[in-house]
Order: C-alpha cells, then sequence, then structure tokens
C-alpha cells in the first residue's frame, strides 16, 4: 500500500510538471501563427470588391510615375506627398522604374496586386502594353487610376484619368507659342519621348489639328522623332534635325527630358534666337536656357498640383465620393475642380518666362 501510494503521488506530480512545461506565454502566442480566429473586421474590409477602405479610414496607394529621379516626377511626387499627409489615413508607396520602359512597369505592378494594395495610381509608358496587369489588378478588387498620361480604357477598365489638361488646351498653347515666336508660316519638327506615350500623341494629335485650322502655313518637316526620356538622345536628334534641314526655324520638345535636350543642342549650335524652343518642362531646370536666350517660355502645368490632385482624387474614389457621374471634385487647396466623364481636369496650362520663372522651386 505504501509503494502504491508512493507511485500515485509521483504520478500527479508528473502531471502538474508537463501542464507547467506545456503553457503557451503570450509572447509566443503572438508571434506563432497558427488556424487562429476568422479574419478581423479590417482584413475583411481590406478584401471588399472595388478595394474599399479599411476599417478606420485608412487605404494603401500605390503610385507609379513613368520613370522615377527627374525633376518632373519628382515635383508630381512633393505633391502626392503633401496631400496624403493633409488627408491622413492614406499608406503612400510612390515607385516606379529607372527606365522609360513599359515592362519594368508592368513589372512592378505586378508585385504590388500581390500585396493586395486598395488603389493603383499610374503614368503609364504604353497605354496598351499595361492595360492587361491593370484590368488584372481591378479584377482583384483593386482601384485603378490613371494620371499624366493615360492607359487603353476598354483594356486596363481603368476608373479615372488625372489629366493635368486637356490636350486640345496644351496643344494650342504650344502651337500658338511657337507662331507668336517664328511667325505663321514657320517650319517645325517635333522631338517627343517615346512614340507610344498617349499623352505626348495626344497632345501632338492636338498641335496639328491646330495647325491645320488656324495657321494652315505652319510646316511640319518630318514625323515626330523620339528621344526615350533620355537628354542626350534629345540633344543629338535635335542636331541630326538641324543638319537635315537647314531652314528649320522651331523645335517644339515635349517631354521635361526632350527640351533641355534640344535647347542645349541649339544653344551649341549657336542658334538661339533663330531657331525657337517650345515645350513642356518644369521651370526650374529650364532657367538656364530661359536666362541666355535660348528659349522664351515654357509651358507646363503645375507637377506638384497634378501630384496632389491623383492623391486627392485617390482617396475620394475609395470613399466613394467621386464615381460615375460626378461633375466636380472638392480637391484640398485646389478647391471645386471639373470631372469631365471619367477624367478628373487640373486645368489650363501655365506659362513660364524670364518674368517669373525665378518664383517657382520645381
Amino acid at each position: 500500500m505504501r509503494n502504491l501510494g508512493l507511485c500515485l503521488l509521483l504520478a500527479m506530480v508528473s502531471i502538474v510538471l508537463m501542464a507547467g512545461c506545456t503553457k503557451t506565454s503570450p509572447t509566443q502566442t503572438a508571434d506563432v501563427p497558427g488556424p487562429g480566429p476568422a479574419p478581423a473586421a479590417s482584413d475583411a474590409a481590406s478584401e471588399t470588391p472595388g478595394g474599399a477602405a479599411k476599417a478606420g479610414g485608412g487605404i494603401s496607394v500605390l503610385m507609379v510615375p513613368k520613370i522615377k529621379g527627374i525633376d518632373y516626377f519628382n515635383a508630381c511626387e512633393k505633391g502626392a506627398v503633401e496631400a496624403a499627409g493633409e488627408l491622413g489615413g492614406i499608406d503612400l508607396t510612390y515607385d516606379g522604374p529607372t527606365e522609360d520602359k513599359a515592362d519594368a512597369q508592368i513589372q512592378l505592378i505586378e508585385g504590388y496586386i500581390a500585396q493586395k494594395v486598395d488603389l493603383i495610381a499610374v503614368s503609364p509608358n504604353d497605354p496598351d502594353s499595361i492595360a492587361p496587369v491593370l484590368k488584372k489588378a481591378r479584377d482583384k478588387g483593386i482601384h485603378v487610376l490613371t494620371w499624366d498620361a493615360d492607359a487603353n480604357v476598354e483594356r486596363s477598365g481603368r476608373e479615372f484619368f488625372i489629366n493635368q489638361a486637356s490636350p486640345e488646351a496644351i496643344g494650342i498653347a504650344m502651337v500658338d507659342e511657337m507662331a507668336a515666336q517664328k511667325g505663321e508660316d514657320a517650319k517645325v519638327a517635333i522631338v517627343t519621348s517615346s512614340l507610344t506615350a498617349a499623352n505626348q500623341n495626344s497632345w501632338i494629335a492636338a498641335m496639328e489639328a491646330h495647325m491645320q485650322s488656324k495657321y494652315p502655313q505652319m510646316k511640319m518637316v518630318c514625323d515626330p522623332k523620339p528621344s526615350q526620356e533620355d537628354q542626350q538622345i534629345a540633344f543629338q536628334v535635335t542636331q541630326d534635325l538641324m543638319k537635315a534641314y537647314p531652314d528649320l526655324e522651331g523645335i517644339f520638345a515635349i517631354s521635361s527630358v526632350s527640351f533641355p535636350g534640344a535647347a542645349q543642342a541649339v544653344k551649341d549650335a549657336g542658334k538661339s534666337g533663330q531657331v525657337a524652343v517650345v515645350g513642356l518642362a518644369t521651370p526650374k531646370p529650364m532657367r538656364p536656357w530661359v536666362e541666355n536666350g535660348t528659349v522664351a517660355t515654357v509651358i507646363l502645368w503645375n507637377p506638384i498640383d497634378l501630384g496632389y490632385l491623383t492623391i486627392q482624387a485617390a482617396k475620394a474614389l475609395c470613399d466613394g465620393s467621386l464615381k460615375a457621374g460626378s461633375e466636380t471634385l472638392s480637391a484640398g487647396r485646389l478647391g471645386e475642380v471639373t470631372v469631365k466623364g471619367d477624367q478628373v481636369l487640373l486645368g489650363e496650362p501655365m506659362r513660364f518666362t524670364k518674368d517669373n520663372i525665378m518664383e517657382f522651386d520645381f
């Protein structure tokens, strides 16, 4: 009996010790995932079709420029960060390729689709190539905006295009400026970024239409020449144009990279004032050519405002205040902006000259 009692006592002690050894601490419970309970309300909200804002009002936004690191898109990023901070509740990621390549944009977007961001806003390098990956995002319930340049609307399923200005306004502004500088019968050429850039192709179409209607004697000496968002290529292309067409009177350089490249080529050729260079770029990098007389006028919208408007629209789209049929959008410090169909319009382009270019630090 004494042996039996001793055995029972030892068995009870063993059970207590085993229980103490297998108990899970609160820290271990948090660190080691298991089947666990059903997803929290915030998790469920993030998977709601349409990319609805998470519980608590937070949304995750991926904003993709054509190319990172150039002045124009740096200014857009500055405005986007401003709006995200002002609105609150926005987890903003600004990321893009380091080269002007559609494939690099597509690969980047694929990665963020896997992370289930709420909204993707992209400035496409190629409107058709990027369409399938944007459609994939939409099919997974992610909101999609385009900004600066549009995608193929039908194939991409994108919801709104945040448009810096209408193509007609931009085309008219550039052609009128060229006519004012070199006359209504000037011989001109265009240096663009790439032949697939949807925004620049729409501007070119508007420029050509305005020439035909208002300046029928203005002559385009050749098809638009690409520079692949490379300033050195723009420089070389402009040199080649001046050699091929000795009577060339004007160059339209319609990207923020092609404009300084074309201006430098004209200056180096000793043709400042003889060959007008009219184009689109941020004002700060163009100051040297404005000051030395190679460029009279820089035309552009405010890219800080474009980035700011894009994030304002992203928030409005996610919370439902921007939707089909909207006519205006309340956009923070920009006030009420016009919504025309599936486009949110920033406004008319600006002109920067020797009189005001020093006032702008972008």
